[in-house]
């Protein structure tokens, strides 16, 4: 059968193990120094790990593989302890996975008298979760602010309202990109232009790369025709610098949207080296 799955691209892969810890399944594990996909039908395709990856090593694709398998997930999280069965039941939970969900619920309850910690306490603990909780590196776990906590001063108020914002650390399936108006800036523009966050970020979500100094911007191409195509964003607004090595930026995302069957509309803004705007057009 057809179904989303990680490919990991052993190239890139430095083995840090940072996937392998956000893999709650167990999908993932490090052997002879990198990262390998040891059973398909562990890997749900949720993509928890793409985001963690700081070399862009992890991508998702569809293709065929076998089926993913709740009760057996479970049967190898239960010898993991009730920390990694509680991480997995929050993870299906957040991705609003509710067979699944209830597949290892019900295996649970059936062999709970087999099961060396308190299930009831798990399932209850993770029915009262918020949809927050997510494991891994602070760098690169999605977080969705409380603007509340943002200072009250008008001028300085932050409007950025997710976590992570760089493209290497980005999963184009994070919820807060759903539906949403992404805008995909050059990392020198928030320095020039003094209104940037008042004006142009303000209700929409942020993504952040230098055109001329990342590695590895095939990655980008991929995120970028992801969020059209999966999270089915609304528009995308490039803001790029007006100097020549910012164009790369506008470049991926002409590139992606020629390759997406989800047309979106293009917005291009350029700020000049003292923070005037010298273009404002659709694309």
């Amino acid at each position: 059968m057809k179904r989303k799955i990680i490919t990991i691209n052993e190239e890139l892969c430095t083995g840090c193990g940072i996937c392998a810890d956000a893999c709650h399944e167990g999908a993932i594990q490090i052997i002879d120094g990198k990262a390998r996909l040891i059973s398909e039908l562990l890997c749900d395709g949720l993509a928890a790990c793409v985001g963690t990856c700081p070399e862009g090593a992890i991508t998702i694709e569809e293709k065929e593989a076998e089926p993913y398998d709740e009760i057996k997930v479970m049967k190898f999280l239960i010898q993991k302890g009730e920390n990694s069965v509680k991480a997995h039941l929050k993870h299906l939970k957040e991705h609003q996975q509710t067979e699944w969900l209830k597949q290892g619920v019900s295996y649970l309850m059936e062999q709970k008298e087999n099961i060396p910690f308190d299930v009831e306490k798990i399932i209850h603990e993770v029915h009262h979760s918020s949809t927050q909780h997510h494991v891994g590196c602070l760098g690169s776990k999605p977080i969705t602010f409380n603007s509340s906590l943002n200072t009250t001063v008008e001028e300085n108020k932050s409007e950025l309202s997710h976590w992570p914002i760089q493209m290497h650390l980005i999963s184009p399936y994070a919820p807060y990109f759903q539906n949403a108006d992404i805008v995909m800036a050059a990392d020198c523009v928030a320095y020039a232009l003094g209104s940037f966050h008042s004006k142009y970020l303000k209700n929409k979500k942020l993504i952040i790369a230098c055109p001329k100094l990342d590695q590895h911007q095939e990655i980008y191409l991929e995120k970028l025709i992801t969020l059209i195509n999966e999270a089915h964003i609304n528009t995308l607004t490039i803001m790029i610098m007006e100097v020549p090595c910012c164009r790369g930026l506008l470049h991926l995302a002409q590139q992606a949207v020629e390759k997406t069957t989800n047309k979106i509309p293009l917005k291009l803004i350029v700020v000049g080296i003292q923070g005037q705007i010298l273009k404002e057009q659709w694309i």
